[in-house]
């Protein structure tokens, strides 16, 4: 009996403990200590200024309509475990190259995409392509970091996205054989809608997604400095469709979209310096209009809430923690800069491992890790752990691992975690012994 009760109880006992312990010795008066809290909180709260309702919310929305207006059998038709490996992992791969968002934004889309029935190896390439294979952060590598490292990433990143989706599909075959199988049992679900009605939905959606984040670009002049300077317009334009879509297919009243768009175009007008005042009148105004709405408009909203709930309290627990060890870019936490950029010279195995380590532990915004690499290199960083930083820390992040483990479980977070921090190490030693 004593025995049974200490196997159920020493968890809770050495948690209560480990945290004690912590208290007990914590100190206090330690500058470094002061400076990492303070850390923590600074990331959090530029954390939450510029990602949440701008990145985070519109993902929510489109991870529960996910659930809502897409058929399971679409789903597993293209992403399921029985799906040809070359339409799947071609679509997922597709997909997260097109959104090009942060590790933490492509939470909620994967985690919709592998509910509603999409394999592990498929939905897996989706979570590792999204953050990873990002167009602009390719292009900005290679102008800043060098043409040979921007291609490197480049090739990397796809490979990884398709062999890291193989290989969790490979060692958790029988789960996804007996998955399959009920999947398979399941009825024939009827289409609600057209297909083309529901691509045009969604992709108005994603649009708003990648417009309203666009980023600036160094130089004032081009395509990328022409997008930027009209990405409110691009965004306008895709909630207009999206609002049309809304009245003219989910049966929502004309007037209430035309009471929101009214409230967010004076604040857009009034106080044009400040687009997110705007910006998050027409969230919480699309909210309030579906979570109030009986039909389908109402079941979205539920989704994108229940994503919502369980995400967000962990992601900025991870952010919280990642900013007491290591800081904002610029900034240091509990661990020292130094011992980051000294244990990353060279090209020995230990240099491209911890550079793969520290970087899928790290929090990376979309683009902000070629800055961060920029200065890393300039004292003393290797190629070869540069682009093992590269190829693991954009698509890894603490709060990133918590939400994948809610989602996966303990085992297959962990295996995926490893594939990526294994492969970017030996990518980083090949790359780094022939460009060195």
């Amino acid at each position: 009996m004593m025995t049974t009760k200490w196997r159920t109880e020493w968890k809770p006992l050495a948690a209560i403990g480990g945290l004690f312990l912590i208290f007990y010795y914590l100190p206090i008066n330690s500058l470094r200590l002061e400076q990492a809290l303070q850390e923590a909180l600074y990331l959090t709260h530029w954390y939450a200024r510029e990602h949440v309702i701008l990145c985070l919310i519109p993902a929510f929305f489109i991870a529960g309509a996910i659930g809502v207006f897409v058929s399971q059998a679409s789903v597993m038709k293209y992403l399921g475990a029985k799906a040809g490996k070359v339409i799947s992992y071609s679509v997922a791969s597709l997909s997260g190259t097109i959104l090009a968002v942060c590790s933490c934004t492509v939470l909620p889309l994967f985690a919709g995409i592998y509910r509603m029935g999409a394999g592990l190896g498929p939905a897996t390439a989706f979570l590792y392509a999204g953050p990873a294979i990002n167009a602009l952060a390719i292009i900005l590598t290679a102008r800043i970091l060098g043409l040979e490292i921007g291609i490197a990433r480049a090739v990397g990143a796809i490979l990884f996205s398709i062999v890291i989706g193989l290989l969790m599909h490979f060692f958790f075959r029988r789960e996804e054989t007996e998955r399959a199988e009920v999947e398979m049992a399941l009825p024939e679900e009827d289409n609600v809608r057209p297909l083309w009605k529901t691509t045009l939905y969604f992709a108005s959606m994603v649009a708003i997604l990648i417009f309203a984040n666009w980023g600036k670009p160094d130089e004032l002049t081009g395509f990328w400095s022409t997008m930027y300077s009209i990405k409110w317009y691009l965004t306008g334009v895709s909630a207009v469709a999206l609002a049309v879509m809304l009245i003219g297919w989910f049966e929502i009243r004309w007037w209430k979209i035309a009471l929101v768009a009214a409230v967010t175009l004076v604040l857009a007008l009034v106080f044009p310096e400040q687009p997110l005042a705007a910006f998050a009148a027409a969230v919480i105004g699309l909210s309030v209009i579906t979570a109030s709405h009986t039909g389908e408009s109402g079941e979205w909203f539920s989704q994108s809430w229940g994503f919502a709930k369980q995400i967000m309290p962990l992601l900025f627990y991870g952010v919280m923690i990642a900013g007491a060890l290591l800081g904002r870019p610029g900034h240091e936490g509990l661990i020292p800069s130094e011992w980051i950029a000294q244990a990353v010279g060279g090209n020995s195995i230990g240099a491209n491992l911890f550079a793969s380590v520290a970087g899928a532990f790290m929090y990376f915004a979309t683009l902000t890790e070629v800055p961060i690499l920029q200065g890393l290199i300039g004292n003393g960083m290797g190629k070869g752990p540069a682009l093992a930083l590269l190829l693991a820390g954009p698509a890894l992040s603490l709060p990133n691992m918590l939400v994948i483990r809610n989602i996966l479980g303990t085992k297959k977070t962990i295996v995926f975690v490893a594939l990526v921090i294994i492969m970017a190490t030996i990518s980083g030693i090949i790359y780094g012994s022939i460009f060195g």
